[in-house]
């Protein structure tokens, strides 16, 4: 796994065993768990949005923009 052998993981958790204490790595792992499932979350709201555009964003044809909009020329200052 990632090139590390059975005492490079060994290591690396006593390190991490050393560094943040037995009571701390169960917080640290849900508080990373939490922020996955956020981001999971984020991610599916804006492929929802990005394949159902609102109604807002779409135009009309253009011969009905063309009929709807005067025809006289626009006057400039």
């Amino acid at each position: 796994m990632f090139g590390m052998g059975p005492m490079e993981m060994f290591l690396a958790l006593v390190v991490v065993l050393l560094l943040f204490g037995a009571k701390r790595i169960p917080e640290i792992a849900g508080s990373f768990g939490k922020g996955i499932k956020e981001f999971k979350r984020n991610m599916s709201d804006v492929q929802k949005e990005i394949q159902a555009p609102s109604q807002t964003d779409t135009l009309p044809p253009v011969e009905q923009r063309e009929k709807a909009s005067p025809s006289e020329p626009k006057r400039l200052l």
